[in-house]
């Protein structure tokens, strides 16, 4: 089969390879899936770096998350069991963690509701308790991890403030379904969220991006307002100041979903059952940007790393609707 591999740490643009290798072989408890299309996350790129929480052996194949088929013909979504990632033909993946590919959604799609849906509901349901009416606002919210945040947010009633940077990614937050939008480029996000909330501020803060984002986050909380920390894309991981917490009352809350799924996997096949039904209730659907061929995945997940994309890229490696492998 085909595959791309890392055989060193670098760039993705630079170090994934595609190659001709053997089929992985499934171990105990695992299965063998054929992928229908494979999603790209940021972690994707950290792991080229040799940045991110998990270090998979060299050489890897990258790819975080996939609608795959099983050998029966049932349509799933996965995470593969690294070194032998998403984006490749074959890609394994522990049976016990497979979940149905909702049927409202295509392939490139229903790959796209795992991880950043999945984060963005234990992110503001089960972390930040957000309630109808309440004002939520997300950083890099035509980003893949955003773009989830702030269709979860609009299905659960809130109000919902989109921060973005450029026009092209405003135009992007609004079709989402952003109430309010703001150009980090051109208007200073804290005076333009205390103008819009009429100086009280967010009731829930969702930030994958760290850096100067959390240090607005921090001077535009609410009273007893709940800041989620769901990753770092700025590359800057910030030192919250806890006096200024306590002062303001709000919390600083940590969120790693892949912990849910040996901490409490049975909340984790909960999470997939209230995602499924809100795509069949039309409530979320993933902004799928880009569908590229097998062959175009390091390119595509270096514009990713590059932070230049919106919503979600996805590398099909067998052609559908239209693409071509």
């Amino acid at each position: 089969m085909q595959a791309w591999q890392v055989h060193e740490i670098g760039e993705p643009g630079e170090v994934m390879r595609l190659a001709e290798v053997a089929r992985p072989a499934p171990g105990d408890g695992q299965v063998l899936l054929k992928v229908r299309a494979a999603n790209i996350n940021f972690p994707d790129a950290l792991m080229c770096r040799g940045h991110y929480q998990v270090r998979p052996p060299l050489p890897f194949t990258p790819g975080l998350e996939i609608c795959g088929e099983t050998e029966d013909g049932r349509r799933v979504i996965a995470n593969p069991v690294l070194p032998y990632g998403g984006f490749a033909e074959y890609a394994v993946a522990d049976a016990a963690a497979l979940r149905d590919a909702p049927d409202a959604l295509d392939d490139a799609e229903a790959a796209a509701l795992h991880i950043g849906y999945q984060t963005g509901w234990f992110g503001l349901h089960r972390r930040a308790g957000l309630e109808a009416g309440e004002t939520l606002l997300v950083h890099a919210a035509a980003g893949g991890v955003g773009s989830a945040a702030v269709q979860l947010g609009k299905a659960a009633g809130a109000t919902v403030i989109g921060v973005v940077g450029g026009a092209a990614k405003a135009a992007v937050a609004r079709e989402l379904g952003c109430d309010v939008v703001i150009d980090r480029r051109e208007q200073d996000v804290i005076a333009a969220v205390k103008d819009v909330t009429g100086g009280r501020g967010a009731d829930v803060i969702y930030d994958p991006v760290g850096g100067q984002a959390y240090a607005q986050s921090a001077k535009v909380v609410a009273f007893e307002g709940r800041i989620v920390i769901v990753g770092f894309a700025s590359g800057t991981i910030p030192s919250p100041a806890l006096n200024h917490a306590l002062v303001k009352n709000y919390s600083v809350l940590g969120l790693h979903w892949g912990l849910y799924n040996t901490k409490n996997p049975e909340l984790v096949r909960h999470c997939h059952e209230q995602l499924t039904d809100l795509a069949a209730r039309g409530a979320v659907k993933p902004l799928v940007s880009e569908r590229v061929p097998l062959a175009g995945a390091a390119e595509a997940v270096q514009r990713v790393a590059d932070g230049v994309t919106t919503g979600r890229v996805a590398v099909l490696p067998v052609p559908q609707n239209g693409a071509a492998a």
